[in-house]
């Protein structure tokens, strides 16, 4: 189960949608700070440089269902060490 989910779901003009990913682009692409207004909840992310993306295009019949997803972990790693021959030491 998950610890926190908000999920909103919202007809949405294709220009708005655009403006929507664009800011999302946008704020991924400064200091990775992601601040997104999902209904009457505002949630804000530190997205670390390196993440999961995956996307999913279904089509079944007359609807077409296209998803973007962005994972990552918020556990924090500890610093791998180089040994003096170059090789990681874990």
């Amino acid at each position: 189960m998950s610890d926190v989910k908000v999920e909103h779901k919202v007809g949405m003009t294709r220009a708005e949608v655009a403006q929507w990913i664009a800011d999302v682009g946008k704020a991924l692409s400064g200091d990775g700070t992601v601040t997104i207004r999902l209904a009457e909840s505002t949630v804000e992310l530190k997205v670390p440089d390196h993440v999961r993306f995956e996307a999913e295009l279904e089509v079944d019949g007359d609807e077409v269902e296209l998803e973007l997803e962005l994972k990552w972990s918020t556990a924090r790693t500890a610093p791998r060490t180089t040994r003096k021959n170059g090789t990681a030491a874990d």
